[in-house]
């Protein structure tokens, strides 16, 4: 007789929940042990072999066996929305941002700084043209999409190494990501006000850098005044490294 639609859906159901949880989920009845040991090995060591290579830093912190553990957890508790493999580090990432335990404290904001580097090497877009000559104080300005700001509890640069920290500093980490015309990806890091300086100019584009910095001194509470000298070199710096442009003229 032959299987039903609905039977044959049940068993694919069965034999996949039993591939990615084989110490709790047995295997469907009547199959050959030895060839479902080889599907598993097949499916996790493919996994493990694309996360390990896009988070090498994240193995380094947790050593091969805690990181294992944790990649098996994520095999079996998760349920994939993507079929590309290049978006799956990024749903790996989202996955560790919800986790009420994992087994390091940074282990999300590291995932995530890996990540960066790789998304936005492959991000389809271009560069702002360098316009060094013009006043941002006086200009409508945008950030470049090429250009991402960060802000993290732990200082995500130095984890992985020996001399890394145990415990998050008092101050969070500010970085700048960025990829130049040559597809070259480069770190910097920034006060956490220029973070926020940036992170305000991509929310709003179309205002000028003179009232950013108006809206960055009343969100700190600080005084405007005090702080146009710095803000407007600050300004200037990302102008001349073409993190900022001037807002184009609609066609």
């Amino acid at each position: 007789m032959a299987e039903t639609p609905d039977t044959l859906r049940r068993q694919q159901h069965a034999f996949t929940a039993h591939l990615r949880d084989p110490a709790r989920v047995p295997a469907p009845a009547g199959l050959d042990p030895r060839r479902v040991a080889v599907y598993e090995r097949l499916l996790f060591n493919n996994l493990l072999g694309l996360l390990s290579n896009g988070f090498p830093v994240c193995v380094r912190l947790l050593g091969e066996t805690a990181w294992q553990d944790l990649v098996r957890h994520y095999f079996a508790t998760h349920h994939g929305h993507t079929p590309l493999f290049t978006e799956l580090a990024a749903e790996f990432v989202q996955w560790l941002q919800v986790q009420p335990d994992l087994p390091h404290a940074a282990l999300a904001e590291l995932a995530h700084y890996e990540w960066v580097e790789t998304a936005l090497y492959q991000l389809q877009a271009e560069p702002l043209p360098v316009a060094a000559d013009i006043d941002p104080l006086q200009v409508p300005l945008r950030r470049s999409p090429l250009a991402w700001p960060l802000l993290y509890r732990w200082p995500v640069h130095q984890l992985g190494t020996d001399d890394a920290p145990v415990v998050p500093p008092a101050e969070p980490t500010g970085l700048l990501v960025r990829r130049d015309a040559d597809g070259t990806v480069r770190f910097a890091t920034l006060s956490s006000l220029a973070v926020h300086l940036l992170t305000l100019i991509g929310e709003a584009p179309g205002l000028t850098g003179q009232a950013q910095l108006q809206q960055l001194a009343t969100l700190h509470h600080l005084d405007v005044d005090a702080m146009a000298g710095p803000g407007a070199q600050l300004l200037q710096q990302f102008l001349r490294a073409g993190v900022i442009g001037p807002l184009a003229s609609p066609p």
